[in-house]
């Protein structure tokens, strides 16, 4: 457990670091783009009196550069910080939904042989210092197995929904990214109208088109990275969530079938039951039939 946190820290880090360069990147971009136009003015205005009817080459830009000056440093960090974000909760559910971390193979084996040997002590240490899913819900169980099956059962699906539910909270999170996100784009796209059309209103004769294009990408591209960040968010939602449930039907399956040999454990019991805090220490059998009195 403790090296797949040190493994899910360490991916988060590299995602982090990944974005940050995008964004070093996209800022130098944007400076070495602002300088351009004041060049190519220079030049134009240079070669204007040689070819008059020549028009004018647009100043070279990056899409790239483009996109983050359209963005703004607003909804720029707003989007960087939900990028970061995904990525984390990505590598983290990743690690936490895989088999060695829910149904360990080394599990299964170890508990059933220490229950085929009769060793329950240790198997309910076994189960109890695993800190997975399985392992849980195998020390739940065993935990209760001296007040009855049936107990035990009920103990071990108590267990199972508080696991699942954590899992499907850490899962949570991705959709919620995947719905806030085209929210953010859609927010940005009326701000970008809303300030296209402010040109429009506060111009006293007809507006150029150029002071027209910085609302309208504003709009577009906030929608666009606000899908772009959408989509794989919900569809690792999905993936991810299925696999959860996938592992969960199986830890279902296996402890079920490991505890299967104390069926009988419980059963007309007469006398108080011991700690439930503890495993059993015997095996389980089944209670002594009453025999009828002899004739003297």
């Amino acid at each position: 457990m403790r090296k797949a946190i040190c493994l899910g820290r360490t991916g988060s880090v590299l995602g982090v670091l990944w974005i940050m360069l995008l964004s070093l990147g996209a800022m130098n971009i944007l400076a070495t783009t602002r300088a351009q136009p004041a060049m190519a003015q220079d030049n134009g205005d240079s070669q204007e009196a040689a070819a008059p009817d020549e028009a004018a080459a647009p100043p070279a830009q990056t899409v790239l550069g483009w996109a983050f000056y359209s963005l703004g440093w607003g909804y720029s960090i707003i989007f960087l910080s939900l990028t970061f974000t995904l990525v984390a909760l990505f590598v983290m559910n990743v690690l936490t939904a895989s088999r060695a971390h829910v149904v360990p193979p080394q599990l299964i084996e170890g508990f059933e042989a220490h229950l085929n040997d009769k060793r329950y002590q240790e198997a309910y240490d076994l189960a109890k210092s695993d800190e997975s899913f399985l392992g849980q819900v195998l020390s739940a169980g065993l935990a209760k197995l001296q007040v009855g099956y049936s107990q035990a059962i009920e103990a071990m699906q108590e267990v199972g929904e508080e696991e699942n539910m954590k899992l499907e909270h850490r899962l949570s999170y991705l959709a919620l990214i995947g719905t806030i996100s085209p929210m953010i784009g859609l927010f940005g796209t009326v701000h970008g109208m809303i300030n296209s059309f402010q040109v429009i209103a506060m111009s006293a004769t007809q507006p150029r088109a150029s002071e027209l294009a910085g609302g309208i990408s504003t709009a577009l591209f906030t929608t666009l990275v606000g899908l772009f960040i959408a989509i794989p968010a919900i569809a690792a939602h999905n993936i991810l969530r299925n696999r959860v449930a996938r592992l969960v039907l199986e830890v279902g399956i296996v402890s079920e079938g490991l505890m299967s040999r104390f069926q009988n454990v419980g059963a007309k019991q007469t006398s108080p039951p011991p700690s439930p805090t503890s495993p059993p220490t015997s095996p389980p059998t089944s209670p002594p039939t009453s025999q009828g009195a002899t004739p003297s």
